[in-house]
């Protein structure tokens, strides 16, 4: 880690506190909780959604309107339309939104109309992208690579913070390793690792890191026990008829019952 300048601790001396709407990220605040569906489908089920959520207990409204997929043919996302459900869903819950930006050309796009820009997996080491969004005014939330290593996950992130943006979230997702038994290997150790390198604040996606909606909730309890400053959590109002990543997405009764869980566990932390 001898080439990164910004992003490790005595760059700052002290941890960096990203702010999302009225919530602040990192340091010794509460873990922050993002929940919400993989992609923006409709209007009407994301508000309704939304509304449920933000009762729940989430403090971040996620929802995809691009999004990149291994199969050209499969869902690609309402685009803009369901950027403006999102900012909708915003003011209906009072929740600040976060969604995936895929394109420098489209920074700008998306920066009117959410409060964290989130860059993808796929998207970790697209270096001109990374440059785009460091020169947002926006947080920006920055997911591992699922074939990056730690040290190419803080360089990405030094992109970013080099370009003038201090604002920035790392999102552990889980890696791509032999195992097939889960979508993903959760790389729990990433959290306490992280906080020892960089004063960034982490969160865990235990969603993609395992595939399985059974696997998300003692996943997402394993990531606060070790540290995580929070988690991104997919929710679906119907995970069987969910567009994208069905399987993997809590309904909103059981996110009701993760987030009880977390909170309890935050006190033991």
């Amino acid at each position: 880690m001898n080439k990164a300048k910004l992003v490790l601790w005595g760059t700052p001396p002290e941890p960096t506190l990203v702010k999302i709407g009225e919530t602040l990220v990192g340091g010794n605040y509460p873990p922050l909780i993002i929940a919400g569906p993989c992609a923006v489908e409709d209007r009407e089920s994301l508000l309704i959604l939304a509304k449920g959520l933000k009762e729940a207990g989430a403090q971040c409204l996620r929802g995809g309107a691009y999004k990149p997929r291994t199969s050209p043919y499969s869902f690609q996302g309402l685009k803009e339309e369901g950027l403006k459900f999102l900012a909708e869903a915003r003011e209906v819950s009072g929740l600040p939104i976060v969604s995936e930006v895929i394109s420098p050309d489209d920074v700008s796009l998306v920066a009117e109309y959410v409060d964290l820009l989130q860059v993808g997996s796929r998207n970790m080491q697209n270096f001109p992208l990374l440059e785009a969004v460091g020169k947002s005014s926006k947080p920006v939330l920055l997911k591992r690579g699922f074939a990056a290593t730690i040290e190419e996950w803080l360089l990405a992130a030094e992109y970013i913070l080099a370009a003038g943006n201090t604002q920035v979230i790392l999102c552990e997702r889980g890696i791509r390793t032999f195992e097939t038994a889960t979508r993903n290997t959760l790389d729990i150790s990433a959290v306490p690792l992280v906080k020892k390198l960089s004063h960034l604040p982490i969160i865990v996606d235990p969603s993609h890191a395992s595939g399985h909606w059974q696997l998300v909730t003692p996943l997402a309890q394993a990531a606060i026990a070790a540290g995580s400053h929070g988690l991104m959590v997919e929710v679906h109002h119907n995970p069987t008829t969910a567009l994208s990543d069905g399987q993997q997405s809590l309904t909103l009764e059981h996110f009701q019952a993760l987030a009880q869980q977390v909170r309890r566990l935050e006190e033991y932390v």
